[in-house]
């Protein structure tokens, strides 16, 4: 049986907002499994941020390579969050994706929900003939994982979970503007590169397009049906 999850767009939005509507919905859903009758939805949600780089709990402060008076010069933001893994960064022509659903209902641990979402990437991609890997050690889905010197990072991902309960999610690399990368060291690697899809064909791609797809291979690998709804927002 399909599972039931919300596919919301939050579209262009800013970083603290989308984290602020994220603990909200994350904490509904946290609070329907210890009162099933209260409000609470397992949510698809995609998004494009402005520039902003985020450290996770275990990251480590050195690898954002830049002072404040530079982020500002850069236009960009710097967050401290409560997800796993390192630094990253995110803006315009990326997808960044928060999932927040019960893995318990979709019955898969972490450790297998990561590889779903690594699934999800390495077909979304395979649609426009990218090959998408993993790469032992490392979270995410690479190009040329295995070849030493070419590996490079096309998609992040970090995720929190409480309870089953998961919060933030993945970044793809559509037409990013890889520039931003080299003020940091991406994911904690230094020895690692970034690409995008953009980079790899050679030629600008239709976001929403592959916001499409990429909704489509969630429905497929968490064999869910994504719905639209009002309540949801």
């Amino acid at each position: 049986m399909k599972r039931e999850v919300a596919y919301v767009d939050f579209g262009l939005i800013d970083y603290q907002e989308a984290w602020d509507k994220q603990r909200v919905l994350f904490n509904q859903l946290l609070n329907r499994k210890v009162h099933p009758t209260e409000e609470g939805h397992d949510c698809f949600i995609l998004c494009e941020h402005s520039h902003v780089y985020t450290l996770g709990k275990s990251g480590v402060d050195a690898n954002l390579l830049i002072s404040d008076d530079f982020l500002q010069k850069i236009g960009a933001t710097y967050y401290k969050i409560d997800r796993g893994g390192d630094i990253t960064y995110h803006g315009p022509g990326q997808i960044v994706g928060y999932p927040i659903i019960d893995l318990e209902k979709f019955e898969v641990s972490l450790k297998d929900y990561i590889h779903k979402i690594e699934d999800m990437i390495i077909l979304t991609i395979a649609e426009y003939g990218i090959v998408g890997e993993r790469l032992d050690g490392a979270t995410g889905v690479w190009i040329d994982s295995c070849i030493p010197g070419k590996a490079r990072k096309i998609c992040a991902i970090g995720v929190k979970a409480s309870r089953f309960i998961t919060m933030h999610g993945f970044a793809l690399n559509v037409n990013t503007n890889l520039d931003y990368f080299t003020y940091i060291n991406p994911c904690g690697f230094v020895d690692k590169g970034v690409t995008s899809m953009e980079v790899e064909l050679g030629r600008t791609l239709d976001f929403e397009e592959v916001k499409k797809v990429t909704a489509e291979k969630f429905e497929s690998v968490f064999n869910a049906n994504l719905y639209n709804s009002a309540e949801v927002k």
